[in-house]
């Protein structure tokens, strides 16, 4: 665990070491929600808006500890309240309004975050990630129905494609 720990803060370094001249044009964090309080997984259609389970709420405290020196100006989430959950614990500690966002509206989330400057947290869903990733140039990310301690940190330079780091928190 010590381990995989060092090796993650270590990663968490040099993607804001590599970020830094970038920083001012684009960086951008995007997660899927954490673990729904369902169950395990498969979605009940009578659940179909449900909250975190414990390890859930444990993860999105754990995701505002990992991004609390980032500089997250920006908070986006979907509808549903898995995701605003998952963004809650960051955006509570650094004072920041949640903007919501439909999760099928992938191209509205894009357009406000192309005109906003500063970090950006998203918080989307395995299925709308990989089109969000997309629209940022980068292609090819498939995400699984049960993971979810994948953070996405896309940084987007003034020229040039954008850069993509892809840690497990």
């Amino acid at each position: 665990m010590r381990r995989i720990t060092r090796t993650f803060f270590s990663a968490l370094l040099l993607v804001a070491v590599l970020a830094a001249p970038a920083y001012a044009q684009s960086t951008i964090f995007i997660v899927r929600h954490a673990e729904r309080a369902d169950d395990g997984g498969q979605m009940d259609m009578k659940m179909k808006d449900p909250d975190l389970s414990d390890a859930g709420h444990a993860r999105a405290r754990r995701l505002a500890e990992v991004l609390r020196s980032a500089g997250i100006e920006h908070v986006y989430a979907s509808e549903y309240k898995r995701t605003q959950q998952t963004a809650a614990p960051l955006a509570e500690a650094d004072h920041l309004k949640i903007e919501t966002v439909p999760a099928k509206n992938v191209d509205e989330l894009v357009r406000r975050i192309i005109a906003e400057h500063g970090p950006t947290l998203v918080v989307g869903h395995s299925n709308t990630i990989p089109d969000i990733l997309k629209a940022f140039g980068v292609s090819d990310v498939t995400i699984d129905d049960m993971e979810y301690d994948n953070l996405f940190v896309v940084v987007r330079p003034e020229t040039g494609p954008p850069v993509l780091t892809r840690l497990r928190f």
